[in-house]
């Protein structure tokens, strides 16, 4: 875990010194890589993406002040801004490719026994599918909880939302998982039963 106290330090000292800077990018360099390569699913575009994050919050940074949150939560603001640049700038429909790194988040490690890691991949895939059918923005919400293990308030400064708005999109985020995970029910429902629950929860 980060001293907060000692990273506003470290930082205050990056605003002059440039192996202060060195020490924070040594730091969330490879975090803010994962992060932009689970956004692009390509290495290439991550590598650059990520040397304009670090090259930006340099040229920021005497702007820069913490508001009780670690140093990371602004480098992935700076982070999602410019995915969303890089997805506008290519006309491409904004999906996150997320792979098995968010899988074994939510639901744990793969198993070692050869005949359960036949059912998990199972399970595997139909998680992947429904978390590719979500909106962008849910999509994104799992990838900072789950693989980045962001804080509520920090998903709030990276997505411009509030630490209440962030609780309530994850919980319905959730709801909308679970009634596509669940087995998929009659076509036709019995004469007099209205089937209005899947709408109710997502």
């Amino acid at each position: 875990m980060v001293d907060p106290a000692e990273e506003a330090k470290l930082v205050e000292r990056a605003k002059t010194d440039p192996d202060a800077f060195g020490e924070l990018y040594e730091r969330y360099v490879k975090k803010i890589y994962n992060y932009i390569y689970y956004r692009t699913g390509n290495e290439h575009d991550a590598e650059d993406l990520t040397a304009r994050v670090f090259f930006r919050a340099l040229e920021h940074l005497d702007s820069y002040t913490a508001r009780g949150l670690p140093f990371s939560a602004w480098l992935y603001r700076i982070a999602h801004n410019l995915v969303a640049n890089w997805h506008r700038d290519r006309g491409r429909q904004k999906v996150v490719p997320l792979d098995e790194v968010i899988v074994y988040g939510l639901r744990g490690e793969a198993p070692e026994a050869p005949e359960a890691l036949a059912e998990h991949r199972e399970e595997q895939e139909r998680l992947l599918k429904a978390i590719r059918r979500l909106p962008g923005e849910r999509q994104q919400l799992l990838l900072l909880k789950f693989v980045e293990r962001l804080s509520n308030a920090e998903i709030g400064l990276v997505m411009g939302r509030s630490e209440g708005a962030v609780k309530s999109l994850y919980h319905r985020t959730l709801l909308t998982l679970r009634d596509r995970l669940e087995p998929s029910s009659p076509a036709t429902p019995p004469a007099g039963v209205s089937d209005t629950q899947g709408e109710t929860n997502t």
